[in-house]
């Protein structure tokens, strides 16, 4: 389905594939408050839930979401104006410092806001501005959250992985990327396959060697692509987070006793296996003389 999906649907325009950019530059903004608060908002009600359930006064009682209250310098306080939140150009006019204080902000959201503008046009250019092309953008936001959520946290937040899997779900209703039952299937085994190995591995080291939120990301994924491309999201998260454990620990000195989240490799398999899955499952089947 995917194959024929490339085959017959026409890329977009020039003009869709940039106004996706611009787009996706503002969702990548909006991304940013994503990864940030969400940690932070689960943070906050688990203390709430905590405190209610102890008979103790509620710690948190202020308003914080994904609303409010408005963006502030973490370290002076400064209220973001609207020109100092232009996604990528106001970081690089402020030549990346707070205007008030002048702390250093981040490179890191730029880099969000810039990956999510190019992924948005990519998605475009390939997937077309049409049905198909808007689901694909709401797979690589989510994507995206996720990644650096779970770099940063070592969680996957549950309304973040859910909403993927049944936007999955309800994408191949009508067989967008695969039948529905292909897609019922992934979801599935894409829960089953991980939360099999995460017993497995606990069994024989008594150790958990993943999250549960490593099984809905993977079910999620495969609710979108469809049980056939399981097995390459597996290989190529697995190539991609063995690429970037090695560099971790040659260049940044990272012991190999430190965790490293696997949700950003299934994250980033999911958004390859979107775009090149074919064409790396065919590859694989040559070699392998299957196909």
């Amino acid at each position: 389905m995917l194959q024929e999906l490339f085959l017959f649907s026409p890329p977009a325009t020039l003009p869709a594939a940039i106004v996706a950019a611009i787009f996706g530059l503002l969702v990548g903004s909006f991304l940013n408050v994503v990864i940030y608060r969400m940690p932070r908002m689960m943070q906050r009600e688990s203390d709430n839930y905590v405190a209610s359930e102890s008979g103790l006064p509620l710690p948190h009682t202020d308003r914080f979401n994904l609303m409010v209250p408005r963006s502030r310098c973490g370290h002076c306080g400064h209220q973001i104006t609207a020109l100092e939140n232009i996604p990528v150009v106001s970081w690089l006019a402020l030549r990346g410092k707070c205007s008030k204080c002048k702390a250093p902000i981040s490179a890191r959201y730029p880099v969000i806001e810039a990956l999510t503008g190019a992924l948005s046009a990519a998605l475009v250019w390939q997937f077309g501005s049409g049905w198909t092309g808007l689901a694909t953008l709401l797979f690589a936001y989510l994507l995206i959250a996720m990644t650096f959520i779970d770099a940063d946290t070592k969680l996957l937040p549950d309304d973040l992985t859910y909403p993927l899997l049944w936007a999955g779900l309800l994408v191949n209703l009508n067989g967008t990327f695969v039948p529905l039952a292909d897609a019922v299937i992934g979801a599935a085994a894409g829960y089953l396959v991980l939360w099999s190995v995460y017993w497995l591995f606990k069994l024989v080291t008594g150790k958990e060697g993943m999250g549960y939120g490593d099984f809905k990301l993977l079910a999620a994924l495969g609710a979108w692509l469809g049980w056939m491309m399981l097995p390459t999201i597996i290989l190529l998260s697995s190539v991609v987070g063995a690429v970037v454990g090695i560099g971790l620990i040659v260049f940044a000195k990272r012991g190999r006793e430190n965790p490293i989240p696997f949700g950003p490799y299934l994250a980033a398999a999911g958004m390859i296996a979107l775009l090149f899955g074919q064409e790396i499952a065919a590859f694989t089947g040559r070699f392998l003389g299957t196909a």
